[in-house]
Formats: C-alpha cells, sequence, structure tokens
C-alpha cells in the first residue's frame, strides 16, 4: 500500500520547535491505521467511534482518507476526513490529538494542512459536526474549530441512532462560498453519513 508522505512542518510551541511529518492514505493500510488507532480509541473509545469495518467501507469507497501525523516517529494526531467530490466538499470526520500533545498548537496546525490540501484539490469547503449541548468539553471543542476559522451555525440536528444532537460548523476555501445555514450542511453531512455505511454487512 502506497502512503503519501505529503507535508513536513515545524510547529512553534511553548516547549520549542516541533517538526511534524503527516502521512495520508486513501486506502485501506493497517500499519497506519494501528497508529492512528491509539489516538482515535483516546478520544472517541468511548463515544462516538465508527467500528473499523465502517472505516474500512470509506476508504475501500474513495470517499474518505486517513491522516496521521508524527513528531519523533511518534503518532501525535490523527484525522479521517471524507469526500464528496461532486459538491467540491471536504468534512473533516475525525480529529484528534495525543493527550500528551495537546495545547501546542499541533491540532491548529494540522487542520491548516488540511485545508491547503484541501483548496490544492479543488474543494470549496470544509465541514465538521460537533455536539451542540453547551458542555465545558463541547464549548471547548467548538472554539477549537472556531480559532482554525470555522463558523458555527444555529441548526440542531438530531439523530435517531444517537442521543447526542450536533451543530455544524463550516470553513469556506474560495470566494464562491456565501454564507450556508446548518440545514444545508447537514445535506452534505447525512449524504456522506449513507454513503460511508451502505454496502455494510451486520
Amino acid at each position: 500500500m502506497q502512503t503519501s508522505i505529503w507535508c513536513k512542518i515545524w510547529i512553534k510551541s511553548w516547549i520549542g520547535v516541533i517538526f511534524m511529518e503527516i502521512k495520508t492514505v486513501a486506502k485501506w493500510d493497517e500499519e497506519l491505521w494501528q497508529d492512528a488507532n491509539t489516538l482515535y480509541n483516546e478520544a472517541f473509545g468511548e463515544k462516538g467511534a465508527k467500528p473499523v469495518k465502517i472505516i474500512k467501507n470509506m476508504l475501500a469507497k474513495g470517499i474518505a482518507e486517513l491522516h496521521v501525523g508524527y513528531s519523533d516517529k511518534k503518532p501525535v494526531v490523527m484525522a479521517l476526513t471524507g469526500k464528496l467530490t461532486n459538491d467540491k466538499v471536504m468534512l473533516i470526520d475525525y480529529l484528534a490529538v495525543s493527550e500528551t500533545e495537546r495545547n501546542q498548537g499541533i491540532g491548529k496546525q494540522f487542520v491548516a494542512k488540511m485545508r491547503q490540501k484541501a483548496i490544492a484539490e479543488g474543494y470549496e469547503m470544509l465541514i465538521i459536526e460537533a455536539e451542540s449541548e453547551m458542555t465545558p468539553d463541547n464549548r471547548r471543542r467548538m472554539a477549537f474549530w472556531q480559532t482554525c476559522g470555522f463558523q458555527l451555525t444555529a441548526y440542531i440536528q438530531t439523530y435517531i441512532w444517537v442521543p447526542e444532537t450536533y451543530q455544524a460548523m463550516y470553513l469556506p476555501l474560495t470566494d464562491k462560498v456565501t454564507e450556508k445555514h446548518g440545514e444545508e450542511l447537514f445535506v452534505y453531512i447525512n449524504t456522506f453519513h449513507r454513503l460511508s455505511f451502505s454496502g455494510v454487512k451486520k
């Protein structure tokens, strides 16, 4: 499996300068997944994690990419992104930074590189969905995405299969993107979810 090392960056933090190398795959890569999985389970294992078979399905369909950022050869950040190429929309489905490496600017710089990659590939908008209940953790997550340039929409989405409610946030990548409302953003999000789960054997 070919792994693309598409980005090498230096991040200034309170502990000094951190060098990070980002690897990306568009097909299932067991070795890269093992590196990502530690961070994925740490952040989402008890709540909201997609099963591995769904992630494999997403990659097999060509609607997702897996990204892992390494510092000193250690995985420190991961993301799973979704692609709706016909709509020119990229979704950041999951983003996780190692608990020991947080508050150093790694997540923000990683998102900035995701943004650059999306622009280079012709996408016009980045979308994420955030839990809407105003807990301290959820407020902190929304504030993080806002520091990355994302705009919060007011509409609150409910799902029949999970108790949590969500709001959409978006980041325009071109001047073509006008102000968006949550309802229209969740059309993209729900389309991506349907594609992710369709065809998976129970």
